[in-house]
C-alpha cells in the first residue's frame, strides 16, 4: 500500500528500537510524519536523525510511561511538532516479570508492569484523544501479545497486562467511536529483537516449531497489520484484535 499513510501524523511509543522502530520506519516510508517517543531518548534522537537524513519527517520525544506528567507532556509535544495527530501506536512496554513464577513474582514488579503497560496505554490514549478526534481520521493501535491468548507461564504480570490492553482496546473503541477514532489491538508472537534477546533459545525454537509458518518472526512481519490499522483501509474496523504470530495462536 504505497503512500497509504501520506501526510499522516503518527506518535509511536517505545519507538527507539525493536518493533516500535520498525513501525516508525515503515510509516515514514509510506509518507507519514512520525514522532518517536521513548525512555531511551538519545537512541530515539539518533533514529529520528537517521530517518530525516533519508528524507523522511521524524522527531524524537522523551517519554516515561510510568510518569503521568511525562505522558501528558509527550502528547502535547507530539501535537505541536507534528501539527496535529492522526495516529497513535501504543507500543511502549516492559517485560520485567519474564522467567519468574507466579509464586516468586513480587508486588513491586507487578505494579511497575501494570503502571507502564496498562495505565500508560490508557493515559497516553486519553492525552491524545482530542487531537485524534480533531483530525477526522484518528486511529489508535495498541500492541498486545499472544502471551495473553495462550497463557504463557512464568510471565504472569506481562501476560496479564497484555490481556488488559486487549480488553481496554474494546472499551476505548466504544468510548472514542463517536469522535470517529478507531481503536484496535495487534498481538505479535515472540519476535526477534533487542527486547527478546534474553529469551532462552529453547523457547524461540518452541515457537517456531509450533507455528503454521515455521520460521522466526521479525519486526517487519508485524508492520503490515499496524499500518493497516492506521490507514483508511481500516476506517470501519474498530475494537478488534489481530494476532500476528505465524499461526502459533489462531484467534
Amino acid at each position: 500500500m504505497p503512500d497509504n499513510l501520506k501526510d499522516r501524523r503518527i506518535l509511536i511509543t517505545g519507538g527507539a528500537r525493536g518493533l516500535g522502530l520498525a513501525f516508525a520506519e515503515s510509516a515514514a516510508r509510506e509518507g507519514a510524519a512520525v514522532a518517536i517517543a521513548d525512555l531511551r531518548h538519545e537512541q530515539a534522537q539518533a533514529q529520528a536523525e537517521r530517518l530525516r537524513a533519508a528524507g523522511h519527517q521524524a522527531w524524537a520525544l522523551p517519554l516515561d510511561l510510568a510518569d503521568p506528567d511525562a505522558i501528558r507532556r509527550c502528547a502535547e509535544d507530539a501535537v505541536q511538532r507534528l501539527g496535529g495527530l492522526d495516529g497513535l501506536v501504543n507500543n511502549g512496554a516492559v517485560t520485567d516479570s519474564g522467567g519468574v513464577s507466579a509464586a516468586e513474582l513480587d508486588i513491586e514488579c507487578w505494579d511497575r508492569v501494570m503502571a507502564v503497560n496498562v495505565r500508560g496505554v490508557w493515559l497516553m490514549t486519553m492525552a491524545c484523544s482530542q487531537a485524534l478526534g480533531a483530525s477526522g481520521r484518528g486511529a489508535v493501535v495498541n500492541l498486545a501479545s499472544d502471551t495473553a491468548l495462550w497463557g504463557a507461564p512464568r510471565l504472569l504480570a506481562y501476560a496479564a497486562s497484555k490481556g488488559a490492553v486487549i480488553a481496554m482496546s474494546r472499551s476505548l473503541a466504544r468510548e472514542l467511536g463517536p469522535a470517529g477514532i478507531t481503536v484496535n489491538a495487534v498481538a505479535p508472537g515472540l519476535t526477534l529483537g533487542e527486547a527478546t534477546e534474553q529469551v532462552a533459545a529453547k523457547r524461540h525454537r518452541h515457537y517456531v516449531a509450533q507455528r503454521a509458518l515455521e520460521r522466526p518472526q521479525t519486526p517487519d512481519d508485524v508492520c503490515g497489520a499496524v499500518l493497516f490499522c492506521l490507514s483508511d483501509l481500516s476506517r470501519f474496523v474498530t475494537g478488534q484484535l489481530l494476532a500476528v504470530n505465524g499461526g502459533f495462536v489462531m484467534h
